[in-house]
Parts: C-alpha cells; sequence; structure tokens
C-alpha cells in the first residue's frame, strides 16, 4: 500500500520508530520482566498491564514499519496543471474561497486545509485543472466545488 508523506512526516515517523525501538521496546520488556517476578501471572494486574503496553509499542512498531516500507514522499510540481498529491487547490463553494492542500492519509488535518487523497473532496479533486467542477456527496448531499487556483 501506498503511504503519502512529506519528507517532514517521513522524517518524524522514522524518527518515532526509532524512539520506540531504542527507548519503548526495551522499557516495555522490563516492566514486563519485573512484573513476572510478582508472581501468580492469572491476578497480576501490573504483568496485564505490561504485558498490554508492551504489545501497544509492537504494534506501532508494526504500523510504522508499514508506512515507512510504502512511503511516497510527496514532492511540488511546478508547472502542473492538474491537481495532485502535493498540491493545494483554491476552490469555490457557495460563493465562498476555500483552499485545500491534497496530503496522504497519515496527514490529514481538515480543520487545518490539509486533506487526504482518499477523502471525498481530495479524490474529487485529484487530477483535475482550473475551471473544473467536482461533486461530492456529503451527509447534507452533493455539494459542488468549482477550481480556481492549483499551485
Amino acid at each position: 500500500m501506498d503511504y503519502y508523506l512529506s519528507k517532514e512526516r517521513l522524517e518524524e515517523l522514522e524518527n518515532e520508530l526509532k524512539e520506540l525501538k531504542t527507548v519503548a521496546r526495551p522499557k516495555a520488556a522490563e516492566q514486563l520482566k519485573r512484573a513476572k517476578e510478582f508472581g501468580d501471572l492469572s491476578e497480576n494486574a501490573e504483568y496485564i498491564e505490561a504485558r498490554e503496553s508492551r504489545e501497544r509499542v509492537e504494534s506501532r512498531i508494526e504500523n510504522l514499519e508499514a508506512i515507512l516500507k510504502g512511503a511516497k514522499i510527496i514532492e511540488k510540481k511546478i508547472g502542473h496543471s492538474n491537481a495532485d498529491v502535493g498540491s493545494t487547490v483554491e476552490v469555490v463553494r457557495d460563493g465562498r474561497p476555500y483552499a485545500f492542500t491534497i496530503v496522504g492519509s497519515s496527514e490529514a488535518k481538515p480543520e487545518g486545509g490539509l486533506i487526504s487523497n482518499e477523502s471525498p473532496l481530495g479524490h474529487a479533486l485529484l487530477d483535475r485543472k482550473v475551471g473544473d467542477t467536482v461533486q461530492v456527496e456529503t451527509p447534507a448531499g452533493k455539494v459542488s466545488y468549482t477550481i480556481t487556483k492549483i499551485s
């Protein structure tokens, strides 16, 4: 699976993975080892908590490794006339202007104007050009967006 990431986000995830492997994983293993020393594991709350903590760390490591394996760096395409991942698309909806930057799903923050390429609006904007109108199905019905600028 492809994961579209900015260079900055890629670096953040690589740093998080390094931290998990070098700090969190050994810490979780040590907590688990200490908890086992308390005896009966079936009623040992410390053991159960330590085991769950280790499982969360391992799950996150596995998730990050999958993301990094499928990472594709978003690069701005200068002079590219069609919207793509990495493009900032200015649109008009109901006479009001909006600007959205199309990013990968792991970087999406709709409240900040960063929309996923997999979201209904992001997907509808992909490969479109200035002057195109796209319609997106929302819970309130279809909404039309007209593209005014792509950068």
